[in-house]
């Protein structure tokens, strides 16, 4: 990119790992967006199996288990992240129900038709929202459900800076309409698409890294890839204050047929 910024790609991932170990959620959501995505979802009793795929450390996650009935198991390639997760499950009493382990989306533990609900909030770029849909669709029994957020162009055309930001960082970001064809042509019907409100980037996501920075430039002061990854987040943060009418995140919710 022009103005020297690194990709994010670039930046040593066990960094990038305790970094976002620090917040609460590691990608633009909210809870109350989470229980609204849910509310498309109707086939869930107790015995029901949910995968939570790329889970991190489980913010979503906690919030399904308490709105939702059903076993949970979340899914993340980072150790860390799964450390947290299961922390997280213990504080809540959700152990019973709610277990998370490490492994790759390349390569997923999972029998088919095992599911009857495959959940993934901002994660399922690390494969590609096409792959994924298509690789995931076996694990899903007929006519479970499927819920992703995915980054997604909310106009045609938009400036160069944001479309090339972009570009680098995902180039499978797309149009809500071009994704919804990819879901149906994946063999889902497409039950719900909506878009994520701006407090999901703000307040649940940009705003409290700011404290965390603070605390993560102290602990690794004089460390320039440290500093690096922090500038990194922080013109992020500026790219979506100035151009947040022309991208985001959408739910898209499909039902397997």
């Amino acid at each position: 990119m022009g103005d020297g910024n690194k990709s994010i790609h670039e930046f040593d991932f066990k960094l990038i790992c305790e970094y976002f170990s620090i917040i609460e959620r590691q990608g633009p959501g909210s809870p109350e967006v989470t229980i609204k995505a849910l509310s498309f979802i109707d086939n869930l009793a107790d015995e029901s199996k949910i995968a939570d795929i790329g889970c991190r450390t489980g913010g979503q996650t906690m919030v399904l288990a308490n709105h939702a009935s059903g076993h949970i198991t979340g899914i993340d390639l980072f150790p860390v992240f799964i450390d947290r997760f299961n922390d997280n499950s213990r504080k809540l009493n959700l152990q019973d129900r709610v277990n998370g382990v490490v492994g790759s989306m390349d390569n997923l533990p999972f029998q088919n038709e095992e599911f009857d609900l495959i959940w993934s909030e901002g994660a399922i770029y690390n494969i590609g929202f096409e792959r994924g849909l298509n690789e995931w669709r076996k694990f899903l029994k007929k006519g479970a459900f499927l819920a992703v957020s995915e980054a997604s162009w909310f106009t045609e055309k938009r400036p160069a800076e944001i479309d090339e930001f972009w570009k680098d960082a995902y180039p499978e970001i797309n149009t809500i309409s071009h994704k919804v064809a990819q879901m149906q042509k994946a063999g889902y019907i497409p039950i719900a698409t909506f878009v994520l409100p701006e407090n999901c980037w703000t307040e649940h996501f940009y705003v409290p890294q700011v404290s965390a920075q603070e605390k993560f430039l102290q602990k690794y002061a004089g460390n320039k890839t440290a500093e690096e990854l922090v500038e990194n987040q922080r013109h992020e943060a500026e790219l979506y204050y100035t151009y947040k009418e022309y991208y985001g995140y959408a739910f898209y919710i499909g039902k397997k047929i």
